[in-house]
């Protein structure tokens, strides 16, 4: 991530959801064609290979702001963040969940805590908030096709560090919410209102990057110490 990259949104589409989708596309695979330590390990290394393969195309996760202070900043609003996760999710879960092996239970974290975090901030807060935002701008220059101004012709990498509108927000966060299923959409929603936040305060992805890690791992933490599997 040296420098912004200038290729118009189609063409960074793929670089940015390819993670996601591999990361999603694994995880419905049924257990019994893949054990969980399996499915893990295999999401690991496919999102992880493809992360790779963008990397020179992605915005960088760093803004005006220092590193430090956002990564500080971060952890502080990850660890919030459990605490609004669990208070808005528990009400929604039935019961307890069975409980993870080991080798899944680290392979998880692994993945929660490292890999999950890079790449659906850089979809959600990186691409989709900048992509609204960009056609919001079209919308008010009266540009004949909006989407099609801001999806061809326009860059994420041209959105200034922090910018945001109400819309944007609340698109961001809606993706983000339907990523999940259906008993985590109200804390799922929340949480995305919470990341937009932090790149609106500290002009970065990296604060919300620390902020999504630290959530994924206290949460698991939490979960194993306390046996409340099912909000995990």
């Amino acid at each position: 991530m040296n420098g912004p990259p200038t290729r118009p949104n189609h063409a960074l589409l793929l670089p940015y959801l390819l993670p996601y989708l591999l990361y999603s596309g694994i995880a419905s695979i049924p257990g019994t064609w893949l054990g969980p330590e399996l499915n893990y390990a295999l999401r690991i290394v496919a999102s992880g290979a493809a992360l790779a393969w963008g990397w020179g195309r992605y915005v960088s996760l760093r803004g005006p702001c220092a590193p430090a202070g956002s990564i500080l900043l971060g952890i502080g609003a990850g660890l919030l963040g459990t605490a609004l996760w669990v208070a808005l999710l528990r009400p929604f879960v039935g019961g307890e969940a069975e409980s993870w092996s080991a080798g899944a239970f680290w392979l998880r974290l692994a993945a929660a805590g490292a890999l999950v975090p890079i790449f659906e901030e850089l979809l959600m807060r990186g691409y989709v908030l900048r992509l609204v935002l960009q056609w919001e701008h079209a919308r008010r220059a009266q540009a004949r096709d909006a989407f099609t101004e801001a999806f061809e012709r326009r860059s994420i990498a041209e959105v200034a560090a922090g910018a945001w509108s109400p819309h944007a927000v609340l698109v961001a966060s809606a993706v983000f919410a339907l990523g999940h299923s259906p008993s985590e959409w109200l804390a799922a929603l929340a949480y995305g209102l919470l990341m937009a936040g932090l790149w609106i305060l500290r002009k970065d992805l990296l604060s919300c990057v620390a902020a999504h890690a630290t959530t994924n791992i206290s949460l698991a933490i939490y979960v194993r110490a306390t046996g409340h599997w099912a909000l995990w």
